[in-house]
């Protein structure tokens, strides 16, 4: 995977495109001369970003997790700009609190999106990949090898997802397609900019050491995630110390461990956590949609009885 790639006439996939990393990763390969396919939840927020793209764009409004959907939309973007030589799983959700308390249906929709939401999109594009001999890109976190406590949804997802792409890298890298890992870590995005409203989120930021406090802006991670598409990168990372960090991987369950025994009492008498619900705008579109289905699922089990 090493050398640049020209983006230059391909096309591309960003999943999560209404806004955030994913708009900024739109306009990063829009400026690389790629046409680009933005898939979400909300058209008209996707139509807003496309707008400003340089270059061809094609919204479709979708859920990641719906496998039928999925493919009528990989159908869809091949009809209206070609098979993608670039495919970005980037599609998100967070919530944080205590796992006990937690509900059921918003930890497991983190993890249909975050983890069988990446699978659907790598499933539904993937013949076109084989035929571009193209990229496929996973969004990952430091969550995927620094589990934190109050995130378990979270952290388990992105853990998921890490292996997920490590394990379709080597599934597919015989036939040219190749498969890279993004690692983030606090990136300028309403989701993250919810951490503050938050009591359980404010006290996990508190306590990582100042460097890993920081939040980095949209332009700046894109930016990169960008130039590591162009190298068809088996790892990304953005910040690029983040590599360092995975020296840490060992030692990071214990270090939590000992934090998590000595501060978590103290902090849960004090603020005594909540749960955080789905976090940032996508979060409460994800939100409004549970409830839609939960209301559908009712009437038809009345209609049943």
């Amino acid at each position: 995977m090493k050398g640049s790639w020209n983006l230059e006439g391909r096309v591309a996939v960003v999943t999560g495109a209404a806004r955030g990393l994913g708009a900024g990763l739109a306009r990063q390969l829009s400026d690389r001369g790629m046409s680009v396919a933005l898939l979400g939840r909300e058209a008209s927020a996707l139509e807003s970003v496309a707008e400003t793209l340089r270059t061809p764009a094609h919204v479709v409004e979708v859920d990641v997790t719906d496998d039928p959907a999925m493919g009528f939309a990989a159908e869809n973007v091949r009809r209206h700009l070609g098979a993608p030589s670039v495919v970005i799983a980037n599609a998100g959700v967070a919530e944080g609190g205590p796992f006990e308390t937690s509900d059921p249906q918003t930890w497991r929709r983190v993890v249909e999106v975050n983890l069988v939401g990446s699978a659907v999109t790598a499933r539904s594009f993937l013949s076109g990949l084989r035929a571009t001999r193209g990229y496929f890109l996973q969004i990952a976190s430091t969550a995927a090898f620094g589990a934190a406590p109050m995130m378990s949804a979270y952290c388990a997802s992105k853990a998921g997802a890490e292996a997920f792409a490590r394990s379709l890298r080597a599934e597919v890298a015989h036939v040219g397609v190749g498969v890279g890992v993004a690692y983030l870590h606090w990136t300028d995005t309403d989701m993250i900019r919810d951490v503050e409203h938050h009591a359980v989120l404010r006290e996990l930021r508190g306590h990582m050491p100042a460097p890993a406090r920081r939040v980095y802006p949209v332009a700046q991670v894109s930016a990169r995630i960008a130039r590591g598409v162009e190298r068809r990168s088996a790892a990304v990372y953005a910040p690029p110390w983040l590599r360092l960090a995975q020296l840490g991987r060992p030692v990071f369950p214990m270090a939590v461990d000992l934090l998590s025994r000595r501060e978590l009492p103290r902090l849960m008498a004090e603020h005594g956590f909540e749960q955080t619900g789905l976090l940032g705008t996508g979060g409460r579109v994800e939100e409004a949609s549970l409830g839609r289905r939960a209301a559908a699922d009712t009437r038809d089990r009345r209609q049943e009885g």
